[in-house]
């Protein structure tokens, strides 16, 4: 997805000159393609992510996009106050990148585990979370936050992933793009961000006929009532994500609906234990409870 991030982002920049991109001192040998068309919209700004944020927030009020990058927790985190007050609070077009999400740098260890990153982004009243789950939904959102510039942030993987969802269009924050849909279904799947290819594997080995699959991208504290609207019909609705249960995509969309169908969500999320681990995504988010026995347990409940 990062490759993929980069080379849109090129492509957009030729055709806007306020797009700006600002790294903290790493994503070499995979920014060269931006820095080297638009040298004078690149800045490297050292290993210091709190001036980084900064940076970028002055550049936003200057009519710029910008775009941060950096991997794992340290562009959110690190920046916790910057982004709070300097590119929440005044609505400013700053999007903050970060690659890794979820376990993908699952070998370095928790201080790279990007598992409460949902958790902090989702209650910022004016941002909007952009978490695709392959190369094409990266593509999607950026056209998509590019379009409508605004605080954003875009969690990514780190690389390999596959394209599944082949959509040439996202309609807006908190719409649904449909992997499998079934008009009679009463249980739908969503997923949100990189355990999209973990999902599709599992799914690969599960009896599909009375199942809706989503993906949902594009969300926020503002597209709430789009999915009242969208998972009215369904009498179970699973959600899928390589973040922590605790205030994740899941809880979101538990406080999107009316209290009465708040019983209908069961989360897959993953379990507290992984942040003490060390390992590969994959073996990470089997152990934390993103697998296929999970999901099947969920189905029958």
């Amino acid at each position: 997805m990062r490759n993929e991030f980069i080379k849109q982002l090129v492509k957009l920049a030729w055709k806007n000159d306020k797009i700006v991109l600002v790294v903290g001192d790493l994503g070499f040998g995979v920014v060269e393609p931006f820095a080297n068309c638009f040298p004078d919209r690149f800045f490297n700004a050292g290993v210091a992510e709190q001036n980084m944020m900064g940076l970028a927030a002055g550049l936003a009020s200057e009519g710029y996009h910008v775009f941060v990058y950096s991997i794992a927790n340290f562009p959110i985190f690190r920046c916790a106050e910057q982004i709070r007050n300097d590119v929440c609070y005044h609505n400013l077009p700053v999007t903050i990148v970060s690659v890794g999400g979820g376990l993908a740098y699952g070998n370095l260890g928790y201080s790279h585990h990007a598992v409460q990153d949902f958790a902090f982004m989702r209650v910022m009243p004016n941002m909007t979370i952009l978490a695709p789950g392959d190369p094409n939904e990266t593509k999607l959102c950026l056209e998509f936050i590019a379009d409508k510039p605004k605080p954003s942030y875009l969690r990514l993987g780190k690389a390999g992933e596959i394209v599944y969802n082949d959509s040439t269009v996202l309609k807006g924050d908190g719409y649904l793009e449909n992997i499998l849909v079934r008009s009679n279904s009463n249980i739908a799947v969503i997923s949100t961000g990189a355990v999209l290819q973990p999902l599709k594997q599992m799914l690969m080995n599960i009896d599909l006929k009375d199942l809706d699959v989503f993906t949902c991208p594009i969300w926020g504290m503002s597209s709430k009532v789009n999915m009242l609207v969208s998972l009215k019909k369904y009498k179970k609705i699973i959600t899928v994500e390589d973040h922590l249960a605790d205030a994740g995509f899941g809880s979101w969309l538990m406080e999107s609906l009316e209290p009465e169908d708040r019983q209908k969500i069961q989360i897959m999320a993953l379990k507290h234990d992984v942040c003490g681990m060390v390992g590969s995504q994959a073996h990470l988010n089997a152990i934390g409870g993103i697998n296929a026995d999970k999901l099947l347990s969920l189905l029958r409940e």
